[in-house]
């Protein structure tokens, strides 16, 4: 593959013919009628919950009577209800008696009963009444990223229209945003807003902007919209990479285009993700998360424990139960710097074809190393290294294996095409090459990657 190939073609949200849901991953929002936007819609009462007729606890102990003692008596021998029940009785106490005597003198023999009782010990866990709510970290964690990131998630509503062979058709698409700068900066999902002729964004408090496309990524699904707008509620920004599998995300957004700020939360189930979309779109390095996401969380975010946002929902899986995919805010940051700079949006781009190294081509191909990037070997219609692009420039061979960006090592956690997403076009950068068993680094300086890879 190229630098991150991706193909133009993009999924644009609509209300109007259906998707094949055959494909193996589609974007969300799906079409979906219009609906009735009130605010009683959004926030119907439910039911008050009913109490079960009975908890099942321990039932209490009651106190039962004894059962009256019987004895038995040789044949012949006559039974007397008064002496022969008195006597035995009497005998019984004076037994008992004599026993707790004897053990009284016992124990103060051997000086047991001088010690002192022993302290009760705390208990380690907590005792929950009947009826009592049970507050655990993770829900208050949920509760909290609610609370802190709602206000910063948006509902885009866009309008347009398609040539068909029955004329032009009026659609109508639905997905969601997160600010994440005050002054009106918000980012969403390509698809998303893609050839929108009308845009509506409005915000948890009910206030509806007009919003416009201020550029779209040619790397991953990503654009960037502008209202004209100061003083809002903004959302910080994460750490992706630091993400680990089994960490709790947080997903919010407008599903279906009707339930705004909807959230749902769940884990990170795996990181680099790749996946085709049903508009024929690679996208790659993503986020898998199992929190419910659906048509119309396309462009909300995916946050952390602390509300940071960690990744922008983008896809989810057809036919699939807790399969979602999320694009890494790393990579979506230096997009979101240029707008805010006011710069065109721009990635970089080496010009090379390379395979991403795991154990199985390393073996395959009979290499010396299990990570890195082996440049060439992707077809005849993709050539090793493209005709006076940087990478031939800088001296780049096919045969090569790119393991070092700079600093950062290229492996399955930092692949080429996410790490160079961090840099500019007109950066620098040292690019170190293992070529005939032996390490050299090269300088090239990035270009600005076309529009139409």
């Amino acid at each position: 593959m190229t630098d991150q190939q991706h193909g133009d073609d993009e999924e644009q949200t609509r209300r109007h013919d259906l998707p094949d849901a055959s494909n193996l991953d589609h974007f969300s929002p799906e079409p979906e009628p219009q609906p009735a936007w009130t605010r009683a819609d959004l926030d119907p009462t439910p039911a008050p919950p009913t109490t079960p007729e009975r908890w099942y606890e321990p039932a209490p102990a009651f106190a039962t009577a004894p059962t009256p003692a019987t004895t038995s008596v040789a044949p012949g021998e006559r039974r007397s209800g008064r002496t022969g029940t008195g006597t035995v009785l009497a005998a019984a106490i004076l037994s008992a008696m004599l026993a707790s005597g004897g053990t009284v003198l016992a124990l103060n023999a051997t000086g047991a009963l001088d010690r002192p009782a022993p302290a009760p010990t705390a208990a380690t866990g907590t005792t929950i009444a009947s009826g009592q709510p049970v507050t655990i970290d993770e829900s208050s964690a949920t509760i909290d990223v609610a609370a802190k990131v709602s206000p910063a998630v948006v509902r885009i509503t866009t309008t347009g229209s398609v040539d068909t062979n029955l004329g032009v058709i009026p659609e109508t698409g639905v997905g969601s945003g997160v600010i994440y700068d005050s002054n009106g900066w918000i980012l969403t999902n390509r698809h998303v807003v893609e050839g929108s002729q009308e845009m509506r964004v409005e915000l948890n408090d009910g206030r509806i902007f007009t919003g416009t496309v201020y550029g779209i990524d040619t790397l991953t699904d990503l654009a960037i919209v502008k209202i004209d707008a100061s003083g809002l509620p903004s959302a910080s920004l994460g750490d992706s990479d630091a993400l680990k599998v089994g960490q709790l995300v947080v997903a919010i957004g407008s599903p279906l285009g009707t339930y705004s700020n909807s959230v749902t939360s769940g884990i990170v189930s795996a990181k680099g993700r790749s996946i085709t979309t049903n508009g024929n779109q690679s996208l790659n390095n993503l986020i898998q998360t199992d929190a419910a996401i659906n048509p119309g969380n396309s462009g909300g975010p995916l946050l952390d424990a602390a509300g940071s946002v960690v990744g922008i929902n983008t896809a989810i899986a057809a036919d699939s139960n807790g399969i979602g995919f999320a694009i890494p805010i790393d990579i979506a940051r230096p997009i979101m710097e240029q707008a805010v700079a006011g710069k065109k949006l721009a990635r970089p781009y080496m010009g090379v074809s390379y395979r991403t190294i795991d154990r199985q081509l390393a073996e395959q191909e009979n290499l010396s190393v299990n990570d890195g990037a082996l440049v060439g070997g992707t077809g005849a219609n993709s050539p090793a290294i493209q005709p006076g692009t940087p990478a031939a420039q800088a001296g780049l061979k096919e045969g090569d294996i790119i393991v070092r960006i700079n600093d950062q090592a290229i492996d399955g956690e930092h692949p080429l095409d996410a790490t160079l997403s961090q840099y500019a076009p007109g950066d620098t950068i040292a690019v170190g090459v293992l070529r005939d068993g032996a390490t050299v680094t090269l300088s090239l300086t990035l270009a600005t990657r076309p529009a139409d890879l």
